[in-house]
C-alpha cells in the first residue's frame, strides 16, 4: 500500500521529555506535509476539516507528491517538513543514520497488499525459479524479500520483473507472470482468474507494511511542540474516523482525491487496512527499554535494503525512532 498510495515516517530526537508538556505551539509557519495518494492518509484531511490541527495550535497544508524519490530530496532541502511513507522507505535516503525520526505511525496493511500466483505454486518456497513481477526499490520488495528469507530464499532464487504494482497485477492477469506482487484491486482480480490464487497477504504479517511520519532531526529539535501537536492532532482524527465512519469518508475521499475521489471505493478500499490511534502507536512503538513492533521491522528493512545495497549508511532502528511523542 503506498504505492502511488503513499506513507509516511515521522520521528524526533535529542528534545527533553519535559518539552512534550510545555504549552499549544504559539501561530508559526505552515507545516507541510506531504504523501502520495492512498487511504492510510486520509485521517490527515479529517484533522484539517474537523479543525484537529488549529485546536492543537498548528497551521497543516498537505501536499500530495507520489514518488518518494521527490518527496525525501524535498524534505532534506526543507521544502516540506513532514512525509508520510511507509517504514521501510525512509532509510533509503539517509546522509547520516539520525537524520530523519519516526514520530506516529498511519496506518498498517491488513491484507491490502499481497502476493497473487499461479494454483501450482503451493507456498512461497515454490516462488522459487518463477517469474514474479514486483516493484524495485519499493515496499512490495520489502515485503517480498522478508517472505522470502522466512522461505529460506533470497530474490536472486526468482525471475523478478521490474514493474510498479498495479502493472504486476495487470501482468499477471494477462498470464505474463508466474506470480505478482501486489495490491487491491489487482489481489482480488488475481485470484478471481480460473488459473491464479492469493498466495499469502499483509494480514499474515501485521506491523510489517506500516505507514508512518516522518520528519528531520533538525525540524524535532527546533519544533518539538509542533511536532507533538501533529501527533495529538492525528489520534484525535483516527478517534473521529471510528466514530464517524460515513462522514469520515466522505472527507477522505474529498481530501485524498485521486483514484479514491468516490468515497464508496475510499471505503471499499479501508477494508485492507487498520488506521493506528494513540493506543495502537503506544503499543507499536513500546519503549525504548521496552520496544514494540516498530522496532523489529525497522531491523527487518535495514536487512534487506543493506543485503541489496542500497542504503548510504549504517544504521540502527534506534537512530531513527523518536518513541517519546506517542508515549508523551
Amino acid at each position: 500500500m503506498r504505492k502511488y498510495l503513499g506513507l509516511f515516517l515521522g520521528l524526533v530526537g535529542g528534545v527533553a521529555v519535559g518539552a512534550l508538556a510545555l504549552p499549544k505551539p504559539s501561530a508559526a509557519e505552515t507545516i507541510k506535509i506531504a504523501h502520495s495518494t492512498w487511504v492510510g492518509y486520509g485521517p490527515l484531511y479529517v484533522a484539517r476539516d474537523k479543525g484537529f490541527f488549529k485546536n492543537h495550535g498548528i497551521d497543516v497544508e498537505l501536499i500530495v507528491m507520489e514518488d518518494p524519490k521527490d518527496r525525501f530530496p524535498a524534505m532534506l532541502a526543507n521544502k516540506i517538513d513532514m512525509i508520510a511513507s511507509t517504514v521501510d522507505t525512509g532509510i533509503l535516503y539517509l546522509k547520516k543514520p539520525d537524520q530523519f525520526k519516526y514520530v506516529v505511525a498511519i496506518d498498517d496493511s491488513n491484507g491490502g497488499d499481497g502476493i497473487v500466483a499461479m494454483k501450482d505454486v503451493k507456498s512461497v518456497a515454490d516462488l522459487k525459479g518463477k517469474s514474479v513481477a514486483v516493484s524495485e526499490g519499493s515496499v512490495s520488495e520489502f515485503y517480498l524479500n522478508v517472505l522470502l528469507g522466512k522461505a529460506g530464499l533470497k530474490e536472486s532464487d526468482l525471475k523478478p520483473v521490474n514493474m510498479a504494482a498495479p502493472e504486476a497485477g495487470a501482468a499477471f492477469v494477462a498470464k505474463k507472470v508466474d506470480a505478482a506482487v501486489t495490491w487491491e484491486p489487482w489481489l482480488s482480480r488475481g485470484k478471481q482468474t480460473d488459473f491464479g490464487h492469493l498466495l499469502t497477504d499483509s494480514s499474515s504479517t501485521p506491523g510489517l507494511i506500516t505507514d508512518i511520519i516522518t520528519t528531520t532531526s533538525d525540524y524535532v529539535d527546533k519544533h518539538p511542540k509542533e511536532t507533538k501537536a501533529v501527533v495529538d492532532a492525528w489520534n484525535e482524527a483516527v478517534a473521529y474516523v471510528r466514530a464517524h465512519p460515513d462522514e469520515s469518508n466522505e472527507i477522505m475521499a474529498k481530501g485524498v482525491g485521486g483514484w479514491l475521489k468516490d468515497p464508496k471505493v475510499f471505503g471499499e478500499t479501508l477494508t485492507g487496512i487498520k488506521f493506528y490511534g494513540a493506543d495502537d502507536n503506544k503499543a507499536f512503538f513500546g519503549t525504548k527499554e521496552k520496544p514494540g513492533q516498530l522496532k523489529n521491522t525497522v531491523q527487518e528493512a535495514i536487512d534487506v535494503w543493506s543485503s541489496h545495497g542500497k542504503l548510504q549508511v549504517k544504521l540502527t532502528p534506534d537512530d531513527i525512532i523518536d518513541y517519546k511523542f506517542v508515549n508523551g
